[in-house]
């Protein structure tokens, strides 16, 4: 498989840097996962970067989001890591799909989308029920715009409903989470290569 794949983590914690986050952990294990395979990555918090309201790919003067599209744009992989709040995804995650709304009218040279070349997977946190509404409501948002998501491309860990022990309170992770991280990433890994050599067709003679 190509060498150069790369991967992004869009990190959705309300949890500004540089407190701990149970998000951010989680997607630190699933760049660790990437690396054994050999694909290297990166993490952004977009509780940091100041993202604007709106769905076009600048909002003008002080919006963060323009820099975090370039990041997406130069990733084979994108990983959407999120916490549940009230059973959903965050409104930081909420805000990153409104965003990436604009790429539906955004094509390459040869009428796809910009983004079918790329590999969407999902990571969802909590203490509280709300994993898989959560992994699917991002799923059709991304798979919406481009993305390509790959099988078993999801992980997550969700604690004892109503209580505080957080993800970042475990004192390891747990078996069946870095099975699922690894999982992911080896079928990312895989999808982004076969993109990469046999690209969807183009939609213009």
């Amino acid at each position: 498989m190509p060498r150069d794949i790369s991967v992004l983590a869009l990190v959705c914690t309300l949890t500004p840097s540089p407190e701990l986050s149970s998000t951010q952990l989680l997607a630190d294990q699933v760049l660790a996962s990437f690396r054994e395979l050999g694909v290297l990555g990166q993490s952004v918090r977009t509780v940091d970067m100041n993202v604007s309201p709106g769905v076009t790919a600048n909002e003008g003067d002080g919006d963060g989001w323009p820099r975090i599209r370039s990041l997406i744009m130069a990733a084979d992989i994108l990983l959407v890591a999120t916490p549940i709040w009230m059973g959903h995804a965050s409104s930081e995650a909420y805000r990153a799909m409104e965003r990436l709304d604009a790429e539906l009218s955004t094509f390459d040279d040869e009428g796809r989308a910009i983004l079918a070349g790329k590999v969407a997977t999902v990571a969802v946190v909590g203490n509280e029920d709300g994993a898989h509404k959560a992994t699917a409501d991002l799923y059709q948002g991304l798979n919406d715009v481009g993305f390509t998501i790959p099988s078993q491309g999801g992980t997550y860990w969700v604690g004892q409903a109503m209580q505080t022990v957080d993800y970042k309170d475990l004192d390891s992770i747990p078996d069946e989470v870095a099975n699922a991280n690894l999982l992911l990433a080896t079928n990312a890994t895989h999808l982004a290569s076969v993109l990469r050599e046999k690209p969807y067709l183009p939609t213009r003679p």
